[in-house]
């Protein structure tokens, strides 16, 4: 299994497996029912939450993740994860309110709040579909990773492996050639060879056997200790993912000195900015990420401020709090740690690419490669420290999705189906499930390579439910046909008709109308030259000079550049198309249709004329707002919700969670006999709306997480001007 790697590499992969799986078989002591399993009795304090909520947001592919868009895009890259920034201080306001809906799952809300256990049951159904996507890219993104930190040397390869690896050097030469220039027989062995993705590093690592391995680890502590072991294993896994966010700065640092000269952080920090180009510096507006503007980063917030507190493992997740302070305080600071530590995986991409940017050509694989290149020679078990350190965000992330889908299946679908059993009965079915879920994670990840599109897709599936979320916990007029409705536009127009309707009509793929696309345009920006600028431009005079003479008559010689020298570079913005999810691919639409963006091009505004960045912007507004719109639509003319039902659940919401099982209880009580007990803390007493008035806590806290959104990228922003 691992026979790529040293014994103390091993021998700490182990004692970290062994550990986690001694807090699993530890933590089983203490379940004896359901609440014990799902969510760990909720006996968690500060500490705890703020690593749960930590390590549950964050994978194996979010540093992978950010490694890889910055690999590419430079500093702008790191946004493909700071884009939940701007939502994080609404978590300070949100969070108690999961504490107190006082339910095992999401779906019990659902069907509490809009008495429609069906409703319970079909956001079941597709929040367990998103979670086995989840633990799917998961697997993948970890497997991958691992896999190039065990790398095999030429002679060590298979024959098989050989033969691979001639493919790809075939694959890389042509891919360096101008595709023009090519005969129609390399053109075809360059379709033929670019289809199969022929690997260049090969590892002593099977990616199935590691998947399984990592798939059992889980499976024996989650299944053992449901939650509990979830949130436990959580603390040591987010320390452990902290510590990969620092280990490889001073290795990395040493090795650009080794590399380019220079002792010290300065001298390494001053030969990072020396050699990469100054646009890989640029948070925004960067030549690569032209599309990427503030409305568009302002649109995308708005969608995760929508669609991120409908996930099921956000309740589980806070609903384990054993009071309000602990709930909110977790959530928003464990997620802080998550922003902090992802600028730190951006900013250690920019460092590697000082010494590794022309070793890859696969960009997903920069962590991985980087890591076994600066740890393998230190020795001393560090490339099992970082191995160990990815399993664990992968892990993290994995155990809490394992118990949150438990929990739905096994209360909101399996208990209707079955009940009047025992809580040990119901225990052990949930962790039957659980188990299987993972499972299921895993071999969809043993069987499919590239599946982050997928996850992409999942990301938007929460437009579904996001009003009928919101609107439920604060709008007394929200009702089951307003929600169904609200449902049911979405899942229609957004999801099913975009996909049935190009598999239905194929022909649609090709029409003419519907491969429409922005306008291409061209940017000229005026950078100082550095010394990857000026190989680049070496290059590009030795591919002019290499082409016939007839070639070189019709464009002119590119200009040599020295370092420190004025130059203008221009970025050109594709052409991209406006109705196609995945763009137009030799002549045919690919992905699913916008059908939102037809409508509006059809009714007289012209798409092709907007930016890419306008469009989706529009795209995206469109997909947050409309559903909202549907259920207030149809909630207004439509029988509201029993009175008796509203009055007890928002006499619940506006009750403080008091510790004490029996006193909370008492409270309770009391909130129901007498429903208008609060009524002097609504915001708007005499309205429809259920928002409270802000406290001290509320109110201060609120402040100190819109600073912290300042002092990220205050953060971000130091970190790009050392050395420079």
């Amino acid at each position: 299994m691992f026979s790529g790697l040293s014994t103390p590499d091993v021998m700490v992969i182990a004692v970290y497996f062994a550990v986690i799986v001694g807090i699993g078989v530890w933590s089983a002591r203490r379940v004896k029912n359901q609440e014990d399993y799902f969510l760990a009795g909720r006996r968690f304090g500060k500490f705890f939450q703020t690593f749960a909520a930590f390590g549950s947001g964050t994978n194996v592919e979010s540093p992978v993740g950010v490694a890889t868009t910055t690999f590419v895009d430079g500093a702008a890259g790191i946004w493909s994860s700071l884009v939940y920034l701007f939502v994080t201080p609404i978590y300070w306001m949100i969070a108690p309110w999961m504490r107190r809906l006082r339910v095992l799952t999401m779906a019990d809300y659902l069907e509490e709040r809009y008495g429609s256990p069906t409703l319970g049951s079909f956001y079941t159904l597709v929040a367990s579909l998103v979670m086995v996507a989840h633990l799917a890219v998961g697997f993948s993104a970890a497997s991958k990773t691992v896999m190039v930190m065990s790398p095999k040397s030429v002679e060590e390869l298979t024959p098989s492996e050989k033969t691979e690896l001639d493919r790809a050097t075939e694959l890389k030469k042509l891919q360096a050639a101008d595709y023009a220039s090519l005969s129609q027989t390399e053109k075809q062995r360059f379709d033929t060879l670019a289809r199969e993705a022929p690997r260049k590093i090969f590892s002593h690592i099977n990616k199935d056997v590691l998947i399984w391995m990592v798939c059992a680890v889980v499976l024996i502590y989650g299944i053992a200790g449901g939650l509990g072991a979830a949130v436990l294993t959580d603390t040591v896994q987010g320390l452990c993912i902290i510590a990969m966010s620092v280990m490889l700065f001073p290795f990395c640092w040493a090795r650009i000195n080794e590399v380019h000269g220079g002792s010290g952080v300065m001298d390494a920090m001053r030969t990072v900015h020396a050699r990469l180009p100054e646009s890989f510096f640029e948070v925004l507006g960067s030549p690569t990420l032209m599309d990427f503007t503030w409305f568009y980063v302002a649109a995308l917030s708005l969608l995760m401020i929508s669609n991120t507190p409908p996930q099921a493992h956000f309740l589980t997740s806070l609903a384990s709090a054993k009071n309000e302070y602990a709930c909110r305080f977790g959530a928003t600071w464990g997620s802080y740690i998550k922003r902090f530590c992802a600028v730190l995986w951006g900013f250690f991409a920019l460092c590697a690419l000082a010494v590794f940017h022309d070793k890859l050509h696969d960009s997903d694989l920069l962590w991985g490669y980087a890591s076994y290149n600066l740890l393998a020679p230190v020795g001393m078990g560090f490339v099992g420290l970082m191995i160990a350190c990815l399993m664990a965000a992968l892990m993290s992330t994995a155990s809490m999705l394992m118990i949150t889908s438990s929990g739905l299946l096994t209360k909101n679908i399996y208990r209707p189906l079955f009940p009047n059993h025992g809580e040990r009965y119901y225990v052990l079915v949930g962790r039957v499930v659980g188990g299987l879920v993972v499972v299921a994670g895993a071999l969809v990840a043993t069987q499919f390579d590239t599946i982050l599109q997928l996850l992409k897709f999942m990301w938007e599936i929460n437009i579904m439910i996001a009003a009928t979320w919101w609107l439920g916990m604060k709008w007394r007029r929200a009702n089951r046909a307003g929600a169904w409705s609200s449902i049911a536009v979405a899942s229609i127009f957004f999801f099913l008709l975009p996909v049935f309707l190009p598999a239905a009509c194929p022909s649609l793929r090709s029409n003419d109308y519907l491969l429409k696309s922005t306008q291409s345009r061209s940017v000229t920006r005026v950078y100082h030259a550095h010394a990857m600028d000026v190989e680049t431009r070496e290059r590009e005079i030795a591919e002019w000079e290499s082409l016939p003479e007839h070639e070189r008559a019709n464009t002119d010689r590119p200009a040599p550049l020295t370092a420190g020298e004025s130059f203008e570079k221009r970025a050109k913005v594709p052409a991209k198309s406006i109705f196609w999810t995945k763009g137009v691919k030799q002549g045919s639409g690919a992905g699913m249709l916008n059908l939102e963006l037809i409508a509006l091009d059809r009714i007289g505004f012209d798409m092709s004329r907007n930016t890419y960045a306008v469009n989706e912007t529009i795209r995206v507004l469109i997909r947050t707002i409309v559903p909202f719109f549907i259920l207030m639509l149809v909630s207004r003319f439509t029988r509201p919700v029993d009175r008796v039902r509203l009055d007890r659940f928002f006499a619940k919401m506006m009750t403080v969670v008091d510790e004490n099982r029996e006193a909370d209880a008492r409270e309770l009580e009391l909130s129901y006999a007498q429903p208008d007990r609060f009524h002097h803390k609504k915001l708007f007493p005499n309205s429809q709306w259920e928002f409270a008035k802000w406290n001290r806590v509320d109110a201060i806290g609120f402040v100190l997480a819109v600073l912290c959104v300042g002092a990220v990228l205050g953060f971000l922003k130091l970190l790009l001007v050392i050395g420079s």
